[in-house]
């Protein structure tokens, strides 16, 4: 029960965004509007983030909700796994962000690899395909799907970036702390499982 709270407030905002995407009348639109509003308090209130960061952010969304797209890159050498420290919180995170409109999620987590990383790569399987909220991570205002794609470096060389301060291949026992709203050590764990069982079907929801 105790991300419960979390799940309301994302369908209410899905619900108040189609709403508002949809209705011409000037009720309608109001009581959707309301139910944005509800949504909002109930993040704020248990989140502790601020109601208006968050109303702002829920207005800002507009069209028919569906889920945000997280792609990450899992790239092996001899038995250690490439990630990135992230400026941000100082954790560290596979190589990956959002995905972008008009490239696909292996263009997009090439591109994250290059500019994260200073490595050239290439996708070679999608290994998971996971709903977010049922993976251990902090609490997020959108419902978000995450890709994990095993890719494998064909050039370029380890740098730093504005999102990164340091690129390190780590072994599986000897993970650093991760940013756990980008990635956790049981997905690492599954990551490293897949690498040494290349035969294993994608992994999803």
């Amino acid at each position: 029960m105790e991300t419960k709270w979390l799940e309301w407030a994302q369908k209410l905002q899905a619900i108040a965004q189609n709403g508002l995407t949809y209705s011409e009348g000037p009720f309608d639109i109001e009581r959707y509007k309301q139910l944005r509003a509800i949504a909002t308090e109930i993040m704020a209130t248990f989140s502790n983030v601020e109601h208006t960061y968050i109303l702002d952010l829920f207005s800002r969304e507009i069209g028919y909700a569906t889920p945000k797209v997280d792609v990450r890159a899992a790239i092996f050498r001899d038995n250690t796994i490439l990630l990135v420290k992230e400026r941000a919180d100082g954790c560290w995170s596979l190589p990956g962000g959002w995905a972008d409109v008009g490239e696909s999620p292996s263009e997009v987590v090439v591109k994250e690899v290059y500019e994260e990383s200073g490595y050239e790569a290439r996708a070679s399987k999608l290994l998971a395909v996971y709903d977010r909220d049922k993976q251990g991570h902090p609490p997020f205002p959108f419902y978000v799907y995450k890709l994990f794609f095993h890719c494998e470096i064909i050039g370029g060389s380890p740098s730093s970036s504005i999102e990164t301060e340091d690129v390190v291949f780590f072994a599986e026992d000897t993970l650093p702390k991760l940013s756990i709203g980008r990635v956790t050590p049981r997905q690492i764990t599954r990551l490293f499982h897949h690498y040494r069982n290349p035969d294993l079907p994608t992994d999803f929801d």
